[in-house]
């Protein structure tokens, strides 16, 4: 582990991590000719070094350290074909060498046939993210067990970087439209957490399919419907809309519902208590003229407890409830019937290439709350970035039981 520590730090000066539109804008290399568009590189790498320190709830002190190679490459390598592959390597270390563990995510690797223009065919590991709400996305059935390697309370980090699934995928496209067909096969009973596993039973631990129905409806909506079948489980039914209310403000609607157990039972692994369980993400963005996007979400997730079962669980019965917080961050889902969201990003705040982005998550049921916020300055190539991020609650609340108090953290990515 040392050794691969050492030849990542040997590759290249590290920086910090940001969203994918300026991943995508830091590889675009300068143009001299004029009139010449130049070509988009196959490959996009970068490594990304951080170092902070945690102030854990009982008032002690962590200091950590992360080294971190991400490696995408896209290719059409053929009329027709095409291959994509995406890795991560984070290397960890918290106060001393003997507290160093590795964990490299598998994230993407497929290929892809255009058998005519308006029909596509994916084989491999995909990550199938679907959802137009940013804090929490009921329809985003695959996020379950896809999150190895979590590294930023940022939702956009954690889509990008999580592990897609073992899949066959089919789109058919049409003018306005499209029809989108997959089917997950299990691979794996359990999951493995060593360095190099592909990690099939996090993801592929039983099969799954899903239909997506997109038609433009008009110029500003177009609505998606999505139909989802698990292993034992009822399907659950879908939809996705977006809409322009004026031209700086975007509201958004997602929502999911069907028969299934509660968050609680499916813990216990039960499913005694099946019923109709609505998931819901609505809210708005409003963007000003100087760059400023601000969003406010509202979430509920009807299969979570409600405020004073999530109570009497803390108080009454700590190992259940220690096993139902596994269970929930395992399935990246709400512990709680209901919260609310808040996002601000500020781009070029008062100097060209900084940017601020600062997030809420507040829990509605026990009043407890993440807050985070990030500073972060881009060159051509490299970024660097400053993290804060603090828990409150309760002892017992979704982010008061946290371990982590506060935690601060200074991030260097470097692009190749």
């Amino acid at each position: 582990m040392k050794k691969i520590g050492v030849c990542l730090l040997l590759a290249a000066a590290p920086l910090l991590a940001s969203a994918a539109d300026s991943d995508a804008d830091a590889l675009k290399l300068a143009d001299d000719t004029p009139n010449t568009v130049a070509r988009a590189s196959d490959w996009q790498i970068y490594v990304e070094a951080a170092a902070g320190q945690t102030r854990q709830r009982n008032g002690s002190l962590l200091f950590n350290q992360r080294l971190s190679l991400d490696i995408q490459f896209d290719k059409t390598f053929a009329p027709g074909w095409r291959a994509v592959f995406a890795d991560r390597l984070d290397l960890n270390r918290q106060n001393n060498p003997e507290h160093e563990y590795g964990i490299n995510s598998l994230k993407e690797a497929y290929l892809s046939w255009e058998m005519r223009p308006e029909q596509l065919f994916d084989l491999g590991r995909i990550n199938a993210r679907n959802g137009v709400a940013l804090g929490y996305n009921p329809t985003d059935y695959f996020r379950s067990g896809s999150g190895r390697s979590i590294v930023s309370a940022d939702p956009a980090s954690q889509k990008k970087n999580r592990l897609g699934s073992g899949m066959l995928r089919s789109q058919t496209l049409w003018n306005g439209g499209s029809l989108t067909a997959l089917y997950s096969p299990k691979m794996a009973d359990q999951p493995d957490s060593a360095t190099w596993n592909a990690d099939w039973g996090s993801t592929n631990n039983q099969n799954r399919w899903l239909l997506s129905l997109s038609q433009k409806l008009s110029e500003n909506i177009t609505p998606q419907w999505l139909l989802y079948r698990e292993d034992n489980r009822s399907p659950q039914l879908g939809f996705n809309l977006t809409g322009l209310l004026n031209e700086a403000t975007v509201a958004y609607v997602e929502w999911s519902d069907g028969r299934s157990p509660s968050l609680l039972a499916q813990a216990l692994n039960r499913s005694d208590d099946e019923a109709f369980r609505n998931k819901l993400s609505t809210g708005l963005t409003y963007t000003t003229d100087n760059k400023l996007s601000l969003t406010a979400e509202y979430q509920y997730n009807g299969a979570g407890l409600n405020r004073d079962n999530w109570d009497a669980l803390g108080r009454n019965a700590l190992p259940i409830y220690a096993q139902y917080r596994r269970y929930v961050q395992t399935a990246q889902d709400m512990p709680t019937r209901q919260a609310l969201f808040f996002y601000a990003a500020w781009q070029d705040v008062l100097i060209a290439k900084l940017d601020l982005s600062a997030m809420v998550r507040h829990n509605l049921d026990d009043r407890s709350r993440l807050s985070w916020l990030e500073a972060r300055y881009r060159w051509e190539r490299t970024e660097a970035a400053v993290q804060l991020q603090w828990n409150s609650g309760g002892a017992l609340s979704e982010f008061g039981a946290s371990s982590q108090q506060r935690i601060a953290q200074l991030l260097l990515r470097h692009y190749f």
